[in-house]
């Protein structure tokens, strides 16, 4: 089950008839209080979520679902006007999965939908991982790039396995800066944008598989860009 929370009523109607009929099962919602009356009868499998909704807004009910014991293990995808970096950043600083840009067509965020659940599932923790030519094997601390093994350190070798783990994920630098240095670290995301350099040029070819979102973080694609600023 998906619930679309979007207060356009054309909008909402044809993201849950097309979710329908591409075979997921699909309620939509105007406002926060018809969602939050659903969810205490119903826990969906994603949540997509406008951000420009009357009463609370789509970050407060963001924030709101991530407290809850409940719900805080649904996967949302925010949906934001064109060009809104400053929503995008937010979204995703407080749990967003990922996000889709207005106007959107409806195949392309049915496969965003496909792809979050995808990356979403419980699975095994695997030692090994692998995208392109580049390996990590968690469990010895060893790299590969190429066939070529590679010298990292704590932080880099950390920041590589979770961009890794969560590949085609978008991880803004503030989450990054949470999950490797933690909530005490007195730092500056400037930090992350160090590391990612540095992993980069030891990587050497098979760094290009790092992406850099403007304005927003770090994913791992599925194939690497021919080049990088």
């Amino acid at each position: 089950m998906i619930f679309c929370v979007e207060d356009d009523s054309s909008i909402r109607e044809l993201v849950v008839y097309t979710l329908k009929n591409t075979g997921f099962e699909a309620e939509g919602f105007a406002d926060s209080t018809e969602l939050f009356l659903a969810l205490s009868n119903k826990t969906p499998e994603l949540i997509l979520l406008d951000i420009m909704l009357p009463g609370m807004d789509g970050i407060d009910i963001l924030k709101r679902i991530k407290k809850n014991k409940q719900t805080e293990n649904v996967p949302v995808i925010m949906l934001t006007a064109k060009g809104s970096e400053y929503d995008k950043v937010i979204g995703l600083d407080n749990g967003a999965d990922d996000y889709v840009s207005k106007p959107f067509g409806m195949m392309e965020l049915v496969s965003r939908v496909k792809a979050v659940l995808r990356r979403t599932q419980p699975k095994e923790n695997k030692a090994e991982l692998q995208c392109g030519n580049l390996c990590l094997n968690a469990e010895k601390h060893l790299v590969t790039a190429n066939g070529q093994s590679i010298v990292l350190t704590f932080k880099e070798f950390e920041l590589l396995r979770i961009l890794m783990e969560n590949k085609g994920m978008v991880l803004s630098r503030d989450k990054l800066l949470e999950k490797i240095w933690g909530y005490d670290f007195d730092g500056e995301t400037r930090t992350v944008d160090v590391h990612v350099r540095t992993l980069r040029q030891k990587l050497g070819e098979a760094g290009q598989i790092i992406e850099t979102i403007r304005g927003v973080g770090y994913l791992i694609g599925e194939e690497p860009k021919e080049s990088l600023k």
